[in-house]
């Protein structure tokens, strides 16, 4: 099943959706359907805000151990055990994963961050062309 049939089929399952005992707005017959949520620029700012912070803490706190396994992956193998390579597999795996979400976190709090702005300059582009279009009804 493709993206956007998964997608379509959610869509269409979630008509009748109640959240928090409350039906969604617009979800009945002849409504908006499920697409009517509704997100405020605070909102978003609210989890571009916990992505920023699990970012820092992320980033602060991810690495702490590469010292530690470094020597005692150094001395498992010069003991003879396997396990040293097995750690240095482990630490190389967790960097990675650890690389990719601190990566994520960046992009969702600066991809939100850029959302809100955005839309705050439409909101005063469009107040603008509204108000112009008002001035100009009464000079015709």
């Amino acid at each position: 099943m493709s993206f956007d049939e998964e997608w379509s089929q959610v869509r269409s399952e979630t008509v009748a959706m109640r959240l928090n005992s409350v039906p969604a707005e617009g979800g009945g017959a002849g409504g908006g359907g499920p697409t009517d949520y509704k997100v405020t620029s605070a909102d978003l700012k609210a989890i571009g805000n916990e992505a920023q912070e699990l970012y820092h803490w992320f980033e602060r706190d991810a690495f702490h151990a590469g010292a530690q396994t470094d020597a005692a992956a150094k001395s498992l193998d010069g003991d003879g055990f396997q396990t040293g390579s097995a750690m240095w597999t482990m630490w190389d795996m967790w960097r990675d994963q650890a690389e990719t979400l601190i990566s994520a976190c960046a992009h969702i709090h600066n991809h939100l961050e850029d959302t809100v702005t955005s839309h705050a300059n439409h909101e005063e582009v469009l107040i603008t062309n509204f108000s112009m279009a008002t001035i100009d009804e009464h000079f015709k």
